[in-house]
């Protein structure tokens, strides 16, 4: 699922679930934070102008990066002159010019539509999927009942998975009920006001006469997002708010809803790689267009946003849902990335659960014989991934679920904010000491959205494509250099803070250092990695 933090701010008046409304107009970070630089601006960027800079006037060859999402706007004001553009693909003459199985790939390609241009929006989480599978044959099973090894381990696993969905769908029934209560009876006082959403203001809240206990409450919680921000903006939060745990309800965790029929292809057949179609924006492009412009948006058209690289070509390959993706999807989408020139892989998506991993550790070994760097984000969950499963991962496991290898081309990132403070860690982020690499900057990051469009999102969904857009930079400038020593450029070139952080971490919040949370033990910095770039190929000359 592609992860948000869009409803983790606070507990309004402590009766609802963790809802996000107006941000702090007095404690935002200035536009485009993520490319400032510490030491001139005070803000903990990754010092990309700075880098920029050091780069005027080398030769660079534009790099290919895909952006494995739920979709991108290819003509988005800020990215249709920085899309990859198939060369040898006529558009649309319904034919497979260059015979690659995928008919009229232009700008990338998607995995969760077909031929008749029919597309998947809405899906399970894989938690929901693994249950229908397993509920079957286990949901009558007693821990006396004797079962085969292989069955005793499905069962403990099926037992965890009915813990995890219930305490889901227990929060998500409780979100859709009240926060459904709560925008009745915030409709129900913008409509007697009169004025639309962003016209109305606190001196009309303060006359407004509460008929019920119902208006009393959201008057009471739009008062306080008032004295932050606007109305309209309150109104759209809980709206989206709303749709996020009816969706929950109704799609990700509703054991009777499988929209896969609409791809039409045989899901149990792993190896099946041309299905799919051409439609690479989808029905919900925002996350995976947010995603594309930190990477790649043009730099100084004076239009919208800055990305980070100034040299890439944007690869959109659609595989993410408004729901889990699915791992078959993942693995075809890495290797239609790799088979088409892809250098370097965005996945801003995660899961708890896997349901057919060994045909992801497959393509990421593919990736990895390729010369290809993907890049992961760590997920929203506050979690160690040390301990807690984020999928996919680094490492490649046996079908005891064992660890057998680590991919060499493979960074995870998670996410950081602009303040050089114990808030420097994003609250929502995961770490982990072992398996979260790097962390970028991923809070309050303002990009592109469909329709040529600007919006502000957080989340370690933004801190995986500031790290693949450096990685972007180094390889366009630096050619010779393979995924694993991009790797590790990035790596030892991180910003190491010298001060503790907030992470809750064994049930409780406590302060760690970032190289205790993570295996660089810093945030990524454009400028070091060059002079890093510099250094290592001084050394193998």
């Amino acid at each position: 699922m592609i992860g948000t933090n869009k409803f983790l701010c606070y507990l309004a008046l402590g009766i609802l679930p963790a809802l996000g409304f107006a941000q702090d107009k007095k404690d935002n970070p200035p536009a485009n934070w993520y490319n400032l630089d510490y030491q001139a601006d005070g803000i903990m960027g990754i010092s990309t102008e700075k880098a920029q800079e050091l780069l005027k006037g080398r030769k660079a060859t534009p790099v290919i990066v895909a952006v494995l999402d739920g979709g991108v706007d290819v003509q988005h004001e800020d990215l249709k002159d920085v899309l990859w553009t198939n060369p040898k693909e006529i558009p649309g003459n319904g034919k497979d010019d260059d015979g690659n199985g995928y008919i009229d790939d232009v700008h990338g390609w998607n995995f969760i539509g077909n031929k008749d241009g029919k597309n998947v929006d809405q899906d399970n989480l894989e938690v929901t999927r693994l249950i229908r599978i397993y509920e079957p044959k286990y949901i009558s099973v007693l821990p006396t009942t004797p079962l085969s090894e292989k069955e005793r381990r499905e069962f403990v696993a099926y037992q965890k998975m009915i813990t995890d969905y219930t305490s889901k769908m227990d929060e998500a029934s409780f979100g859709k009920v009240n926060y459904g209560r709560l925008k009745d009876n915030v409709d129900a006082i913008a409509k007697a006001i009169g004025k639309p959403a962003k016209d109305i203001t606190k001196a009309d809240l303060d006359a407004f006469q509460a008929t019920n206990d119902g208006q009393k409450m959201a008057l009471r919680i739009a008062k306080k997002e008032l004295d932050n921000g606007s109305f309209e903006k309150f109104s759209t939060d809980l709206n989206e708010a709303v749709k996020y745990y009816t969706d929950q309800v109704d799609f990700h965790l509703n054991k009777d809803f499988d929209p896969r029929n609409i791809v039409g292809d045989n899901y149990e057949d792993a190896s099946e790689r041309n299905y799919g179609n051409n439609d690479v924006k989808g029905p919900d492009a925002g996350h995976g267009t947010h995603v594309a412009g930190i990477i790649g948006a043009k730099r100084k058209n004076n239009i919208g946003i800055d990305g980070v690289s100034d040299q890439v070509q944007i690869m959109a390959v659609r595989l993410v849902p408004n729901g889990d993706e699915r791992d078959k999807d993942v693995a075809n989408g890495i290797r239609y990335a790799v088979d088409n020139g892809a250098k370097i892989i965005n996945m801003s998506f995660g899961k708890g659960y896997a349901f057919n991993k060994k045909t992801v550790d497959e393509a990421v070994k593919y990736a990895e014989s390729k010369d290809v760097l993907l890049v992961h984000a760590a997920g929203n969950d506050g979690q160690d991934n040390d301990i807690e499963k984020n999928y996919p991962t680094k490492y490649f496991t046996d079908s005891l679920d064992a660890v057998v290898g680590e991919a060499k081309n493979w960074i995870t990132v998670g996410a950081s904010g602009w303040k050089l403070n114990d808030d420097l860690l994003a609250d929502f982020s995961n770490f982990g000491y072992r398996s979260v690499d790097v962390f970028a900057p991923g809070v309050k990051i303002n990009s592109t959205v469909p329709e040529s469009k600007y919006k502000e999102e957080q989340g370690t969904s933004m801190a995986a494509p500031v790290v693949a857009g450096l990685a972007a930079m180094i390889r366009a400038y630096y050619p010779t250099l393979s995924a694993e020593q991009v790797k590790q450029v990035i790596m030892n070139s991180v910003t190491k803070v010298d001060q503790k952080v907030k992470v809750k971490k064994d049930g409780s919040s406590k302060k760690v250092y970032l190289d205790e949370i993570s295996t660089s033990g810093g945030i990524v910095n454009a400028y070091k990695a060059i002079a890093e770039a510099n250094k290592l190929l001084s050394s193998k000359k």
